[in-house]
Protein backbone atom coordinates (compact mmCIF):
# COMPACT_ATOMS: atom_id res chain seq x y z
CA UNK A 1 0.00 0.00 0.00
CA UNK A 2 1.23 3.51 -0.79
CA UNK A 3 2.35 5.00 2.53
CA UNK A 4 0.56 8.24 1.67
CA UNK A 5 -2.77 6.45 1.99
CA UNK A 6 -2.29 6.06 5.73
CA UNK A 7 -3.15 9.00 7.96
CA UNK A 8 -2.01 8.37 11.53
CA UNK A 9 -4.57 8.83 14.30
CA UNK A 10 -2.23 11.33 15.95
CA UNK A 11 -2.66 13.59 12.93
CA UNK A 12 -5.83 14.82 14.61
CA UNK A 13 -4.87 18.37 15.52
CA UNK A 14 -7.37 18.36 18.34
CA UNK A 15 -9.27 15.64 20.26
CA UNK A 16 -12.27 16.54 18.10
CA UNK A 17 -12.23 18.18 14.68
CA UNK A 18 -15.23 19.69 12.91
CA UNK A 19 -15.00 21.97 9.88
CA UNK A 20 -16.71 22.90 6.61
CA UNK A 21 -15.48 22.05 3.12
CA UNK A 22 -16.82 23.07 -0.28
CA UNK A 23 -17.86 26.30 -1.97
CA UNK A 24 -16.42 29.21 0.01
CA UNK A 25 -14.20 26.86 2.00
CA UNK A 26 -11.45 24.42 1.12
CA UNK A 27 -12.79 22.59 -1.94
CA UNK A 28 -10.70 19.42 -2.08
CA UNK A 29 -10.88 16.82 -3.52
CA UNK A 30 -10.02 14.43 -0.70
CA UNK A 31 -8.01 11.61 -2.27
CA UNK A 32 -8.12 8.01 -1.04
CA UNK A 33 -6.71 7.50 2.43
CA UNK A 34 -7.44 5.72 5.72
CA UNK A 35 -6.87 6.34 9.41
CA UNK A 36 -7.64 4.96 12.84
CA UNK A 37 -10.20 7.56 13.91
CA UNK A 38 -13.91 7.75 13.06
CA UNK A 39 -15.08 10.29 10.47
CA UNK A 40 -18.56 11.60 9.66
CA UNK A 41 -19.40 13.70 6.59
CA UNK A 42 -22.74 15.54 6.35
CA UNK A 43 -23.83 17.33 3.16
CA UNK A 44 -25.34 20.70 4.00
CA UNK A 45 -25.71 21.96 0.43
CA UNK A 46 -25.46 20.35 -3.01
CA UNK A 47 -23.91 16.90 -3.30
CA UNK A 48 -20.55 15.11 -3.28
CA UNK A 49 -19.34 11.75 -4.52
CA UNK A 50 -17.93 9.57 -1.75
CA UNK A 51 -16.22 6.20 -1.82
CA UNK A 52 -15.68 3.79 1.05
CA UNK A 53 -13.56 0.75 0.23
CA UNK A 54 -15.26 -0.79 -2.84
CA UNK A 55 -18.49 1.24 -2.69
CA UNK A 56 -19.13 4.63 -4.31
CA UNK A 57 -22.27 6.76 -4.07
CA UNK A 58 -23.61 10.29 -4.51
CA UNK A 59 -24.16 11.85 -1.10
CA UNK A 60 -26.96 14.42 -1.36
CA UNK A 61 -28.09 17.31 0.82
CA UNK A 62 -29.33 16.18 4.23
CA UNK A 63 -27.46 12.85 4.16
CA UNK A 64 -24.33 11.80 6.00
CA UNK A 65 -21.85 8.95 5.74
CA UNK A 66 -19.90 7.13 8.42
CA UNK A 67 -16.29 6.25 7.59
CA UNK A 68 -15.28 3.55 10.11
CA UNK A 69 -11.70 3.34 11.37
CA UNK A 70 -9.39 1.78 8.74
CA UNK A 71 -11.89 2.32 5.90
CA UNK A 72 -10.30 3.52 2.67
CA UNK A 73 -12.30 6.56 1.59
CA UNK A 74 -12.32 9.63 -0.65
CA UNK A 75 -14.58 12.64 -1.36
CA UNK A 76 -15.05 14.39 -4.71
CA UNK A 77 -17.30 17.06 -6.19
CA UNK A 78 -18.31 16.27 -9.77
CA UNK A 79 -20.47 19.20 -11.01
CA UNK A 80 -20.39 23.01 -11.10
CA UNK A 81 -23.12 23.56 -8.50
CA UNK A 82 -22.33 25.01 -5.06
CA UNK A 83 -21.76 22.46 -2.32
CA UNK A 84 -20.88 22.46 1.38
CA UNK A 85 -20.28 19.56 3.72
CA UNK A 86 -19.41 19.33 7.41
CA UNK A 87 -16.65 16.93 8.35
CA UNK A 88 -16.28 15.59 11.91
CA UNK A 89 -13.34 13.47 13.10
CA UNK A 90 -12.78 12.06 16.56
CA UNK A 91 -11.09 9.29 18.50
CA UNK A 92 -13.62 6.51 19.04
CA UNK A 93 -11.78 5.37 22.17
CA UNK A 94 -13.03 8.45 24.03
CA UNK A 95 -16.61 7.17 23.93
CA UNK A 96 -17.42 4.76 26.76
CA UNK A 97 -20.58 2.65 26.54
CA UNK A 98 -20.54 1.02 29.96
CA UNK A 99 -23.36 -1.54 29.82
CA UNK A 100 -21.94 -5.04 29.41
CA UNK A 101 -24.32 -6.05 26.62
CA UNK A 102 -23.12 -3.21 24.38
CA UNK A 103 -20.28 -4.11 22.01
CA UNK A 104 -16.73 -2.83 22.01
CA UNK A 105 -17.06 0.01 19.51
CA UNK A 106 -13.80 -0.67 17.70
CA UNK A 107 -14.87 -4.25 17.06
CA UNK A 108 -18.43 -3.19 16.19
CA UNK A 109 -17.21 -0.82 13.47
CA UNK A 110 -14.76 -3.45 12.27
CA UNK A 111 -17.68 -5.88 11.83
CA UNK A 112 -19.69 -3.22 9.99
CA UNK A 113 -16.80 -2.48 7.65
CA UNK A 114 -16.34 -6.16 6.82
CA UNK A 115 -20.02 -6.90 6.21
CA UNK A 116 -21.40 -7.17 2.67
CA UNK A 117 -22.50 -3.76 1.35
CA UNK A 118 -22.30 -2.12 4.79
CA UNK A 119 -25.07 0.47 5.38
CA UNK A 120 -22.98 3.57 6.06
CA UNK A 121 -25.10 6.31 4.43
CA UNK A 122 -27.94 7.79 6.47
CA UNK A 123 -30.74 10.25 5.68
CA UNK A 124 -34.34 10.99 6.66
CA UNK A 125 -35.48 7.69 5.13
CA UNK A 126 -33.47 5.34 7.34
CA UNK A 127 -33.06 7.64 10.37
CA UNK A 128 -36.34 9.59 10.28
CA UNK A 129 -36.16 10.77 13.90
CA UNK A 130 -32.56 11.96 13.79
CA UNK A 131 -32.18 15.76 13.35
CA UNK A 132 -29.03 15.57 11.21
CA UNK A 133 -28.79 19.26 10.28
CA UNK A 134 -29.14 20.38 13.89
CA UNK A 135 -26.75 17.69 15.12
CA UNK A 136 -23.90 18.57 12.76
CA UNK A 137 -24.27 22.34 12.98
CA UNK A 138 -24.33 22.09 16.76
CA UNK A 139 -21.17 19.94 16.77
CA UNK A 140 -19.51 22.46 14.43
CA UNK A 141 -20.49 25.37 16.68
CA UNK A 142 -19.26 23.64 19.84
CA UNK A 143 -15.89 22.77 18.32
CA UNK A 144 -15.38 26.21 16.77
CA UNK A 145 -16.30 28.13 19.91
CA UNK A 146 -14.65 25.69 22.36
CA UNK A 147 -16.67 26.90 25.30
CA UNK A 148 -16.14 25.35 28.72
CA UNK A 149 -16.92 21.62 28.61
CA UNK A 150 -17.33 21.51 24.83
CA UNK A 151 -15.51 18.19 24.50
CA UNK A 152 -17.72 16.42 27.06
CA UNK A 153 -20.80 17.86 25.36
CA UNK A 154 -19.69 16.77 21.89
CA UNK A 155 -18.69 13.25 22.92
CA UNK A 156 -22.06 12.84 24.64
CA UNK A 157 -23.77 13.74 21.37
CA UNK A 158 -21.53 11.36 19.41
CA UNK A 159 -22.36 8.58 21.89
CA UNK A 160 -26.08 9.12 21.39
CA UNK A 161 -25.68 9.01 17.60
CA UNK A 162 -23.60 5.83 17.76
CA UNK A 163 -26.28 4.09 19.83
CA UNK A 164 -28.84 5.01 17.14
CA UNK A 165 -26.52 3.60 14.47
CA UNK A 166 -26.07 0.37 16.44
CA UNK A 167 -29.84 0.03 16.72
CA UNK A 168 -30.24 0.54 12.99
CA UNK A 169 -27.55 -2.01 12.14
CA UNK A 170 -29.07 -4.56 14.54
CA UNK A 171 -32.43 -4.08 12.83
CA UNK A 172 -30.68 -4.81 9.53
CA UNK A 173 -29.58 -8.17 10.91
CA UNK A 174 -25.96 -7.29 11.69
CA UNK A 175 -24.86 -9.06 14.85
CA UNK A 176 -22.32 -7.69 17.27
CA UNK A 177 -21.21 -10.93 18.84
CA UNK A 178 -19.46 -9.98 22.04
CA UNK A 179 -18.68 -13.66 22.67
CA UNK A 180 -15.92 -13.33 20.08
CA UNK A 181 -14.02 -11.17 22.57
CA UNK A 182 -13.00 -12.72 25.91
CA UNK A 183 -14.91 -10.69 28.50
CA UNK A 184 -12.04 -10.66 30.97
CA UNK A 185 -9.67 -9.33 28.32
CA UNK A 186 -12.14 -6.70 27.11
CA UNK A 187 -12.63 -5.41 30.66
CA UNK A 188 -8.87 -5.40 31.22
CA UNK A 189 -8.25 -3.32 28.08
CA UNK A 190 -10.99 -0.86 29.06
CA UNK A 191 -9.45 -0.60 32.53
CA UNK A 192 -6.13 0.22 30.86
CA UNK A 193 -7.72 3.28 29.23
CA UNK A 194 -9.17 4.39 32.56
CA UNK A 195 -5.76 3.94 34.20
CA UNK A 196 -4.07 6.04 31.52
CA UNK A 197 -6.66 8.80 31.92
CA UNK A 198 -6.21 8.80 35.71
CA UNK A 199 -2.39 8.62 35.68
CA UNK A 200 -1.41 10.44 32.49
CA UNK A 201 0.52 13.04 34.51
CA UNK A 202 2.81 10.27 35.79
CA UNK A 203 5.66 8.42 34.09
CA UNK A 204 3.69 5.42 32.78
CA UNK A 205 5.90 2.38 32.19
CA UNK A 206 4.11 0.29 29.56
CA UNK A 207 5.87 -2.95 30.57
CA UNK A 208 4.71 -2.44 34.17
CA UNK A 209 1.23 -1.59 32.92
CA UNK A 210 1.15 -4.88 31.01
CA UNK A 211 2.21 -6.83 34.11
CA UNK A 212 -0.51 -5.11 36.16
CA UNK A 213 -3.10 -6.67 33.87
CA UNK A 214 -1.29 -10.04 33.75
CA UNK A 215 -0.01 -9.81 30.17
CA UNK A 216 3.43 -10.05 28.66
CA UNK A 217 4.67 -6.84 27.06
CA UNK A 218 4.53 -8.25 23.53
CA UNK A 219 1.00 -9.64 23.98
CA UNK A 220 -0.20 -6.41 25.59
CA UNK A 221 1.26 -4.28 22.78
CA UNK A 222 -0.35 -6.49 20.15
CA UNK A 223 -3.75 -6.53 21.86
CA UNK A 224 -3.73 -2.78 22.52
CA UNK A 225 -3.17 -2.05 18.84
CA UNK A 226 -5.84 -4.60 17.89
CA UNK A 227 -8.41 -3.00 20.19
CA UNK A 228 -7.55 0.67 19.74
CA UNK A 229 -5.79 1.00 16.40
CA UNK A 230 -2.64 2.61 17.76
CA UNK A 231 0.21 1.85 20.12
CA UNK A 232 -0.17 2.42 23.85
CA UNK A 233 2.57 5.07 23.64
CA UNK A 234 0.62 6.96 20.95
CA UNK A 235 -2.55 6.79 23.03
CA UNK A 236 -0.80 8.10 26.16
CA UNK A 237 0.48 11.05 24.13
CA UNK A 238 -3.03 11.64 22.75
CA UNK A 239 -4.51 11.76 26.28
CA UNK A 240 -1.78 14.08 27.56
CA UNK A 241 -2.18 16.53 24.68
CA UNK A 242 -5.96 16.47 25.09
CA UNK A 243 -5.47 17.60 28.69
CA UNK A 244 -2.91 20.21 27.63
CA UNK A 245 -5.44 21.66 25.20
CA UNK A 246 -8.08 22.03 27.91
CA UNK A 247 -5.63 23.67 30.32
CA UNK A 248 -4.58 26.13 27.62
CA UNK A 249 -8.20 26.89 26.75
CA UNK A 250 -9.76 27.15 30.18
CA UNK A 251 -7.03 28.17 32.65
CA UNK A 252 -4.29 30.77 32.88
CA UNK A 253 -1.60 28.34 34.08
CA UNK A 254 1.87 28.76 32.60
CA UNK A 255 3.57 26.07 30.53
CA UNK A 256 5.77 24.81 33.38
CA UNK A 257 2.70 24.05 35.45
CA UNK A 258 0.85 22.50 32.49
CA UNK A 259 3.85 20.31 31.59
CA UNK A 260 4.04 19.01 35.17
CA UNK A 261 0.30 18.36 35.35
CA UNK A 262 0.12 16.44 32.08
CA UNK A 263 3.14 14.17 32.23
CA UNK A 264 5.69 16.00 30.10
CA UNK A 265 9.31 16.12 31.27
CA UNK A 266 9.58 19.90 30.86
CA UNK A 267 8.34 22.86 28.78
CA UNK A 268 10.61 22.03 25.86
CA UNK A 269 9.24 18.49 25.63
CA UNK A 270 5.67 19.81 25.80
CA UNK A 271 6.27 22.46 23.12
CA UNK A 272 7.94 20.00 20.71
CA UNK A 273 5.19 17.39 21.09
CA UNK A 274 2.39 19.96 20.92
CA UNK A 275 3.79 21.64 17.83
CA UNK A 276 4.17 18.29 16.05
CA UNK A 277 0.43 17.66 16.29
CA UNK A 278 -1.12 21.13 16.24
CA UNK A 279 1.34 22.79 13.84
CA UNK A 280 1.66 25.69 16.30
CA UNK A 281 3.16 26.29 19.73
CA UNK A 282 1.04 26.17 22.91
CA UNK A 283 1.40 29.96 23.17
CA UNK A 284 0.10 30.45 19.63
CA UNK A 285 -2.77 28.06 20.33
CA UNK A 286 -3.73 29.99 23.47
CA UNK A 287 -3.58 33.33 21.68
CA UNK A 288 -5.70 31.98 18.83
CA UNK A 289 -8.42 31.02 21.33
CA UNK A 290 -7.92 33.76 23.93
CA UNK A 291 -11.57 34.89 23.67
CA UNK A 292 -12.79 31.62 25.15
CA UNK A 293 -12.10 32.46 28.78
CA UNK A 294 -13.48 36.00 28.45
Amino acid sequence: MNENLFEYSDMLRSPIEAFCCGTGYWEGPVSSHWHYFLELVYVQEGSVTVSCNDNTCLLKKGAFIVFPPQAMHSIYHTDDKPYVYICCKFNLNRIKLSENYLPNLNFAFHQILNSTNPPLVFDSDNLPDFPAELFFTDILKEVQEKRYGYDACVYAQFARLIVQLLRFWLEQGISFDTDQIPKVEEEAMQNVLMYIDDHSQENINIESLARTYHMSYSYFARQFRKYYGQSCKQYIEFVRLSKVENLLLFTGHDLSYIAGETGFADCSHLIRTFKKRYQMTPKQFRLQHQNIRN
